[in-house]
């Protein structure tokens, strides 16, 4: 059979008391009596899942002994069907894609002439090469070179202002 539960509905085997059963649990899951109290609340908290036979009746009888009374619960696996779509058409023309219209959008599309792209190999660069950049052709014969040190007209600095007169000023002992 499939993978089991172990739920919790905070009943108790018979001549259990619960003050002991909550000790033995809030022992057994390392576990503070905040957490051992929502265990009790009533609703059914569902312990461990996806266990085999065998694990699912050592933790029944394990939780039985502490005094908690638990049921064992075959999950039910629920296997989706899938349909697969039907194999592509062989293409009317080599290299073209064909079209088949889904709904009434698409079947305005249905007389588009669109290229089949393959997908490249794992690796493969997919950018077009550039071409080589080709220099401008600028005619300088026009223009000439300076002397160095020659002046180009380019603005002169300011002259610096005279130093000022401290003649008037003398040094005491």
């Amino acid at each position: 059979m499939g993978p089991y539960e172990i739920a919790f509905s905070g009943q108790l085997v018979p001549g259990a008391q619960l003050e002991l059963v909550k000790a033995n649990l809030a022992k057994l899951f390392q576990a503070d009596a905040q957490r051992i109290d929502l265990l009790f609340s009533g609703r059914r908290i569902v312990i461990k899942n996806n266990l085999d036979g065998a694990a699912a009746e050592k933790y029944r009888s394990t939780l039985e002994r502490a005094g908690a009374r638990v049921e064992v619960v075959a999950m039910e696996i629920e296997i989706e069907e899938v349909e697969l779509a039907p194999p592509p058409a062989p293409a009317a023309s080599a290299g073209r894609l064909q079209v088949k219209p889904r709904d009434e959008y698409m079947a305005a599309f249905v007389d588009v002439d669109a290229p089949d792209f393959g997908i490249a190999p794992a690796g493969a660069d997919l950018q077009d090469a550039r071409p080589e950049p080709v220099a401008p052709a600028v005619d300088l014969s026009q223009f000439s070179l300076a002397p160095a040190g020659s002046d180009m007209g380019q603005a002169k600095p300011a002259p610096a202002a005279p130093a000022p007169d401290t003649s008037h000023l003398k040094l005491q002992d």
